[in-house]
């Protein structure tokens, strides 16, 4: 493993950091780097470069798309900063089971992927 693999970080780490400055009600954390070897940025390690957040918290209350994306781009400037490349972001708006949950997704997001929401 080279020093700068060692630097990338881990769904793991985004998760814990996500919860510890976000408290969602929903959080899932996906590596899709593997999916994007030999794109740009993607690196040799196939990890750590490409993640997808899907994302529910209270304090999305009220806010727009784009200030609920600050607000997890503000929480993982650290994790940007060691090499995280591209971040797909999708928000949801409210608890599931209390209303429609409408996922706002980055505009690099796939419309089409699947979500485990509980």
């Amino acid at each position: 493993m080279s020093a700068a693999s060692a630097l990338l970080p881990r769904a793991a780490e985004l998760h814990a950091r996500l919860v510890e400055r976000l408290a969602p009600h929903e959080l899932e954390v996906i590596d899709e780097s593997a999916a994007h070897a030999g794109h740009a940025g993607a690196g040799d390690a196939g990890y750590g470069t490409h993640f997808r957040v899907r994302i529910g918290c209270e304090r999305f209350a009220g806010m727009g798309r784009l200030a609920r994306h600050r607000l997890v781009y503000d929480a993982l400037q650290e994790f940007l900063d060691r090499g995280l490349h591209a971040l797909a972001i999708e928000t949801l708006d409210r608890r599931p089971g209390t209303a429609q949950a409408s996922p706002s997704a980055a505009p690099n997001a796939n419309p089409n992927a699947s979500s485990n929401r509980s």
